[in-house]
C-alpha cells in the first residue's frame, strides 16, 4: 500500500496529525523513515506536489546519499544526505524527537556516519561490517560492533572509524532521550547491559549503548 492513515505516522514525523486522512508511505523501512515526497513537499517545501517531484527525479536533480533514485516514496532515514541542485540537507533529530533537515556544505555532504551493528567473517579472511539501515561493506579496518564508520558516499570507502568509548560524542537514536547529543563521560555495565553516561546540555543522562551512535 502506497499510503497510510495520518493518525498512524511515526512520532518523529514533523507534520501535523490532523489534515488529510492518508499520507504517503515509504517503499520500505516504514517504521524508521519518512517518504521523499513528504520531505520535499511538506517539510523542505521544495516541490508543491508529486508531479513536480517526479520531474525533478527524472531530470536527476535529486540525489540521496549520492545516489540517483526514481521512487517518490523512497525512504529517508536518519543521517541521510538529500542533495537538490546546489543545496544539501542532512536528516537529524531535534531534542523534541522530530526529524529535521539541516543544510550542510558540499564537503559535509560527501560523507555519512553509520553504526556497526555486527561483523561477519567471510572467505579468505574478509570482514564484512553490517551497518545500520541495512548497509554493509567489506573492510580491513580494526573496528568492533558498536563503533561507527564515516563512509565516503562517492567512493563507498571508509574514511575513518569512530570507536564507542569515553570522550567521543554520542547521539541517542531511541528511547526517552532520543535526539540528545553530548560527550560520553563513562560507559558502565549494569545488569548485563552497557550504559553510556552522556553529558548533554541539560545535564548527564544514561542511555543504553545499543541506543546510541558515536558521531565524532
Amino acid at each position: 500500500m502506497a499510503y497510510l492513515k495520518r493518525q498512524k505516522i511515526g512520532k518523529f514525523w514533523p507534520i501535523a496529525r490532523k489534515g488529510t486522512k492518508y499520507v504517503a508511505r515509504s517503499t520500505h523501512d516504514q517504521h524508521n523513515s519518512i517518504p521523499l515526497i513528504v520531505v520535499m513537499r511538506d517539510i523542505l517545501k521544495i516541490v508543491r506536489n508529486k508531479k513536480e517531484l517526479k520531474r525533478s527525479l527524472n531530470e536527476k536533480q535529486i540525489l540521496i546519499n549520492n545516489k540517483e533514485i526514481r521512487e517518490t516514496n523512497y525512504p529517508i532515514n536518519l543521517f541521510d544526505i538529500v542533495n537538490f541542485v546546489n543545496k544539501n540537507y542532512r536528516a537529524s533529530l531535534s531534542e523534541n524527537k522530530k526529524m529535521i533537515f539541516e543544510e550542510i556544505s558540499d564537503k559535509e555532504a560527501e560523507t555519512k556516519v553509520y553504526k556497526i551493528i555486527s561483523r561477519k567473517l567471510l572467505s579468505k579472511n574478509k570482514i564484512q561490517l553490517n551497518l545500520m539501515q541495512g548497509k554493509n561493506i567489506l573492510s580491513d579496518e580494526k573496528a568492533k560492533t558498536g563503533d561507527s564508520v564515516v563512509l565516503n558516499l562517492k567512493e563507498n570507502k571508509i574514511e575513518k572509524i569512530i570507536p564507542m568509548e569515553k570522550g567521543k560524542t554520542g547521539f541517542a537514536l531511541k528511547g526517552k532521550h532520543m535526539g540528545s547529543v553530548g560527550e560520553i563521560v563513562e560507559i558502565m555495565e549494569r545488569g548485563g547491559k552497557s550504559i553510556a553516561k552522556i553529558k548533554s546540555k541539560d545535564g548527564n543522562i544514561n542511555v543504553w549503548v545499543k541506543n546510541i551512535i558515536v558521531i565524532k
